[in-house]
């Protein structure tokens, strides 16, 4: 695939921005002056807790549903002119597939809908479902589904291409062989923006991760940077008989978990929760770890009130 990123005025354009983005519905504010910027071959995760505001942001950037206030840009287009000109395509995780037509009959008729479309021989393979072509998409398993709705969003070779939880129903194998095709592509220019609920997938294949809750951008940056917004580290030692309530009144511990002979301290001063552990009890097998990035993705995108529940 070749790089098509088009510039203005010699200043490359910038796959997505997003300019103070506001979408209501009623009295609920779903998107609240949202402002982001993706710049051409990022892969980027975009995550937050479900409600947070993500699905109704892509709806925009895919011209799906239009922002009360604020603007949208797909490499300088409106959506709908970038999703015409077939510079943007995505890859959702339900819905448009007919289960009586075969694997390649989808990718044929999908592919006749666009004036330029890649083969669809190539993009069968490209997405590893060739070996299934024949198939009638009613016999697939769900991971072969959205290897199928893969297959269909190469087919225009957008510039731009938008997963929704795009590994639903893959093994451990599949998951690992998407992610692969998915780096290449964008080591070949192609910008990438996903959205899932494995944030294992978040930590290792996105370049950058953007954290959003109530509609607003709550964090962005790399994985080891979101981590470290997530202040404190754990301390887990074996302890029999740990008395959650007195660890728990330790100062800067924000929350203890008993897991049998274990205890699992998170505070924001772990050194002074050792030094306690150590000369004060029986602990032993003590370690201290940084939060990984579930801990931070709760650690942020979680109201304070909920928290404290």
């Amino acid at each position: 695939m070749e790089n098509t990123t088009r510039t203005r005025a010699g200043v490359a354009t910038a796959a997505v921005r997003l300019t103070g983005l506001t979408k209501r519905f009623g009295s609920v504010t779903a998107v609240d002056g949202l402002s982001l910027t993706i710049e051409p071959g990022e892969v980027v995760a975009f995550l937050g807790p479900n409600g947070a505001g993500k699905t109704t942001t892509v709806d925009m950037m895919l011209g799906l549903a239009r922002p009360d206030a604020g603007a949208v840009e797909v490499y300088g287009e409106s959506p709908v002119d970038a999703v015409a000109h077939g510079r943007i395509a995505a890859v959702m995780q339900t819905g448009g597939l007919l289960k009586d037509l075969t694997v390649a009959e989808t990718v044929r008729m999908t592919a006749s809908l666009f004036g330029r479309s890649r083969p669809v021989d190539e993009v069968l393979r490209r997405a590893g479902i060739a070996d299934i072509a024949d198939r009638r998409v009613g016999k697939c398993s769900g991971g072969q589904q959205q290897r199928l709705r893969f297959a269909m969003a190469l087919l225009p070779d957008p510039d731009l291409m938008v997963l929704d939880e795009p590994t639903t129903g893959m093994d451990v194998e599949g998951r690992r062989e998407f992610w692969g095709a998915i780096r290449e592509d964008a080591a070949r220019g192609r910008t990438i923006l996903f959205a899932t609920h494995y944030l294992d997938e978040a930590d290792a294949y996105a370049d950058r991760i953007v954290l959003v809750r109530h509609g607003r951008v709550v964090a962005d940056g790399t994985a080891a940077e979101i981590k470290g917004l997530a202040t404190g580290r754990t301390v887990r030692a074996t302890l029999p008989g740990a008395d959650p309530v007195l660890l728990a009144a330790l100062p800067g511990v924000d929350q203890v978990e008993v897991r049998g002979d274990s205890v699992l301290v998170h505070a924001s001063d772990s050194d002074a929760v050792a030094r306690y552990l150590l000369t004060t009890t029986g602990a032993r097998d003590l370690e201290i770890t940084s939060r990984n990035l579930e801990e931070a993705f709760i650690a942020l995108t979680t109201d304070s009130k909920e928290n404290d529940r």
